[in-house]
């Protein structure tokens, strides 16, 4: 895929102000990609996002941005995102399913720990709203004959992780969620895949250096925001991969 392939697509990100999600906007925009990025409540980043990619990308590629705040766990807020960013840029082609949530209880040691209301947010925000926007985008990309839907996981649904039982659930499901929707669209034209982070620097779950989690990582440093946008771009540009879910984690985890 060469630069300015993406000018005809329409791509919808959501949790675009964090480290990834930012990453991923930059990379769609810099291939001529129309973005529609989601926030949550960081207003600040989401339009100093907004003003960065109209000043890098609009008028050399005739781009179309916006941005839309929206609860996650709120379906409702969800349908509305879906619905601006028709009625702003356009029916997306590319879905980057990348919000998500730890919730407020971390390295819970048991179960019980997790009150189930904290659960069921948990769900609601890392998989049903992704799966909400799965629904609502797709019979546009059936209709195109083109499409792509990446899913941004954890390795935690590798292998359960230690944010708690809430958040390693929430993502293996993601894994289950491309699974199915992989093979029921793959003669379509869509393709549809995930990607596990781990120890990713610049993010909300990592602001900083650690030299501690540094030192269990096989290459010896944290991952960047960059190099899972660079996998989640191979995915959209490689139209015989599908059904995949790839770890980036610097050979933390084996799959």
């Amino acid at each position: 895929m060469t630069k300015g392939e993406l000018s005809n697509h329409i791509a919808l990100v959501t949790g675009a102000t964090g480290g990834i999600g930012t990453a991923i906007c930059h990379i769609l925009a810099s291939h001529g990609c129309s973005v529609s990025m989601h926030y949550n409540s960081d207003q600040g980043a989401a339009f100093k996002l907004l003003w960065d990619l109209k000043q890098d990308y609009e008028a050399e590629f005739g781009s179309k941005f916006c941005v839309y705040k929206a609860d996650l766990a709120d379906y409702d807020q969800v349908r509305d995102l879906h619905t601006h960013t028709i009625e702003t840029i356009g029916p997306p082609t590319i879905l980057i399913n990348n919000a998500g949530t730890t919730g407020s209880h971390h390295f819970p040691s048991t179960i019980e720990e997790i009150p189930i209301e904290e659960f069921e947010r948990t769900w609601r925000i890392n998989c049903g709203s992704a799966y909400l926007l799965t629904q609502l985008c797709m019979p546009a990309m059936e209709g195109e004959g083109w499409g792509r839907v990446v899913f941004i996981s954890s390795v935690a649904g590798f292998t359960g992780g230690l944010m708690g039982p809430h958040y390693a659930s929430s993502k293996s499901a993601l894994h289950g969620l491309v699974h199915w929707t992989a093979n029921a669209y793959a003669n379509k034209g869509v393709t549809v895949n995930g990607v596990a982070p781990a120890l990713i620097e610049r993010t909300k779950m990592l602001p900083e250096q650690s030299m501690e989690l540094t030192k269990r990582i096989p290459m010896g440093r944290l991952g960047t925001p960059e190099e899972v946008a660079e996998t989640v771009f191979w995915m959209l540009k490689t139209a015989f991969v599908t059904n995949k879910i790839i770890g980036v984690d610097g050979g933390l985890f084996p799959q």
